[in-house]
C-alpha cells in the first residue's frame, strides 16, 4: 500500500516531486509507524465491516482500528468479538490491499482468544490498541500480544496503547504514571508501534468538551498533558516513539461563534472556493489547524472517527517542496561538521546541529506521504484526494 495510491498515478506525477513509497505490514516499523496517517475508528459490531474496511481502502485509508471498547455498549461486546470473526473470514474472500486493522480491546485475556478465533484470518490483523494504559495494567496487555502472536505463528502483532487514564491527567500523579509508562513501553519497545492520546478522556475527568471553534491545544489542561506525553515519550535521541493526535469530534455544521480559520487566498487561486465553503460548513477547519498544531507539537499522525477527516490529513502531512529542500541541506554529508547557511528558498536560517533531528523526522515524513512539487500546495492534494 501508499499514500494517495487511490489516486492516479497521471495524478501523482503532476502532484510529486517525489512520490509516497510503498509500503507493507512486514515494513520496518519506524515506516510503519510514520505511516499510519489517519487511523479511522469503527465500531467492531458494523454488520457490513468487510465491505466497509474494502470501501474505505479504496478512498485512501491505510489504518484502520476495529474498536470493542469505548463506541459499543458493554452488552455488545461478546456480539462485536463473533462479528470480527466473521468480516475477518469475508476479508479472506477477496485477496485486494487492505488497510492495517489493528482491534482495540478491552482486557488482556480478549487478545489471544481473538487471534485464537480468528484462525487463518488472523494474518490479516496488524495488532491491537490497548485502552487506559497504565504501568500496572499495560505488562498484562503487552503479554498477552506476545502470547497471541507466539500462538498464531504471525512473524509480528503490534500494540498501540491509549494514554487517557485520570493518573496522566492529574499533577499531583502525572510524573510517576509518564515514568511508568516509559519504563514499559522501552521493555516491549519491539512491540510498541505508537503510542496514541485519549483527549476524549482526558476533557471527561473535568467534565469539559472542546467546540469545533477550538482545538486540544486550546483547552490548557489538554494542552499540558500533550506536551508532557511528548515530553517524556517522543524525545528526537533515539528513545522516542511515534505519538499521534488526538480525535477531532465533528463531523457536520454546527452553530458557529468565531470566524471561520481557513484562508480564502489558496482556494481561489486554484479555482475552488466552494471546497473552503465546504469544509467550513462540516467544521474542518477546526480539523486543519488542529492537524498543523499536532506536527508543530511533536505528534505524527491522528485518530479520526470520520471518512471526511482522512483525506485533510493525509493531505496536510505530505512534505512541502520548501521543507524538503531544507532538510536535504541540513543532512548533507559535508555537512557533518556543522555550521549555517541560507536556505535554498532564501527565507530563512538553516543551523546543521540543531535542525538535524527535525530534518531526519522530515525525511523519514517524505518517505512515506511524498513530497509535493514546487508549486503544489495543499489545496491541490486536498482536492486530488476528494476527487477519488
Amino acid at each position: 500500500m501508499r499514500h494517495f495510491g487511490h489516486i492516479s498515478p497521471t495524478v501523482r506525477k503532476d502532484l510529486f516531486h517525489q512520490e509516497p513509497a510503498e509500503f507493507t505490514a512486514a515494513s520496518p516499523a519506524r515506516t510503519l509507524a510514520a505511516s499510519l496517517g489517519a487511523t479511522l475508528y469503527s465500531p467492531a459490531t458494523r454488520p457490513q465491516l468487510a465491505r466497509d474496511i474494502r470501501k474505505q481502502a479504496g478512498r485512501g485509508v491505510v489504518s484502520m482500528v476495529l474498536c470493542l471498547e469505548d463506541s459499543i455498549s458493554d452488552a455488545d461486546v461478546a456480539g462485536g468479538e463473533e462479528n470480527l470473526v466473521r468480516q475477518f473470514a469475508a476479508l479472506d474472500e477477496d485477496p485486494a490491499e487492505l488497510p492495517l486493522l489493528f482491534i482495540r480491546v478491552r482486557t488482556p485475556e480478549q487478545i489471544p482468544d481473538i487471534v485464537r478465533r480468528l484462525g487463518g484470518s488472523a494474518t490479516r490483523l496488524a495488532g491491537f490498541v490497548l485502552p487506559k494504559f497504565t504501568e500496572n495494567r499495560g505488562v498484562a496487555f503487552l503479554d498477552a500480544v506476545a502470547q497471541a502472536e507466539a500462538e498464531s505463528g504471525r512473524p509480528r502483532l503490534y500494540a498501540m496503547p491509549v494514554l487517557e487514564t485520570p493518573e496522566l491527567l492529574h499533577l499531583e500523579t502525572r510524573v510517576e504514571a509518564l515514568a511508568g509508562i516509559s519504563r514499559t513501553v522501552n521493555k516491549y519497545r519491539e512491540r510498541v508501534l505508537a503510542l496514541r492520546l485519549g483527549v476524549t478522556d482526558f476533557c471527561s475527568a473535568y467534565g469539559l468538551r472542546r467546540t469545533p471553534d477550538m482545538t486540544a491545544y486550546d483547552v490548557q489542561i489538554v494542552a499540558g498533558v500533550i506536551a508532557d506525553v511528548v515530553n517524556v515519550l517522543s524525545r528526537a535521541d533515539g528513545t522516542g516513539f511515534t505519538v499521534t493526535g488526538p480525535v477531532w469530534e465533528y463531523f457536520r455544521s454546527q452553530q458557529r461563534l468565531f470566524k471561520p480559520q481557513l484562508r480564502r487566498s489558496p482556494f481561489l487561486e486554484e479555482g475552488v472556493e466552494e471546497l473552503r465553503t465546504a469544509l467550513i460548513e462540516h467544521d474542518l477547519d477546526g480539523l486543519l489547524r488542529e492537524i498543523e498544531l499536532d506536527r508543530a507539537n511533536g505528534l505524527l499522525g491522528k485518530t479520526c472517527i470520520h471518512p471526511a477527516h482522512v483525506t485533510p490529513v493525509h493531505a496536510l502531512s505530505v512534505v512541502s517542496h520548501e521543507e524538503f529542500s531544507d532538510a536535504q541541506d541540513i543532512l548533507r554529508p559535508e555537512r557533518d561538521g556543522g555550521g549555517v547557511m541560507r536556505s535554498a528558498y532564501t527565507n530563512k536560517m538553516n543551523e546543521v546541529k540543531p535542525h538535524r533531528a527535525w530534518a531526519e523526522r522530515t525525511m523519514l515524513r517524505a518517505e512515506v506521504f511524498g513530497v509535493a512539487k514546487e508549486e503544489v500546495g495543499f489545496v491541490d492534494l486536498l482536492t486530488a484526494g476528494l476527487q477519488v
